[in-house]
């Protein structure tokens, strides 16, 4: 999938491989574990720091490069989570994703959006996972000029 700056969300990427924990773009965390339960800050798709796509789903974004960006997003969000928890095999299964798309007042396909984040989550964890709850919102704009971030609340196997 072709982004914006001319990059590929997927390129050498093996879908069910998790990339490296995001580093939190503020003065926050990533993720936070407590109690057998892992949160997620809204994770954006970023590649080594990098938003690899900027602008609004719908106007400067189109619909197939929203889902490649939702993929990504979905993944850093995991990993995110993962890392906090001690690892992928400690995550149980999602218990919900928020994922945020910033839109044109035109867009309505936002769960075909939230749908590509849904679809890696179930690459990366495996049939029979419980997918979670999922709330998709339409905002008018997302820190740095992203086109989405995804939120995830995972619980863990030690919980």
């Amino acid at each position: 999938m072709r982004m914006a700056d001319g990059s590929d969300v997927e390129s050498g990427d093996d879908r069910r491989i998790l990339p490296a924990p995001p580093a939190p773009m503020g003065r926050y965390d990533a993720a936070v574990a407590s109690r057998g339960w892992v949160v997620t800050a809204g994770i954006t798709p970023r590649r080594n720091g990098s938003l690899l796509v900027r602008g609004r789903v719908g106007e400067d974004v189109d619909l197939a490069a929203a889902r490649g960006a939702a993929a990504l997003a979905a993944a850093n969000a995991l990993a995110a989570a993962a890392d906090s928890a001690g690892g992928l095999e400690a995550i149980d299964h999602v218990v919900s994703m928020t994922v945020y798309v910033a839109c044109g007042s035109g867009f309505t396909d936002l769960g075909a959006v939230a749908d590509a984040a849904s679809e890696r989550l179930e690459t990366l964890l495996g049939d029979g996972v419980p997918r979670g709850a999922r709330v998709t919102v339409g905002v008018q704009s997302l820190p740095g000029g992203a086109p989405l971030e995804v939120q995830l609340t995972v619980a863990t196997r030690s919980g």
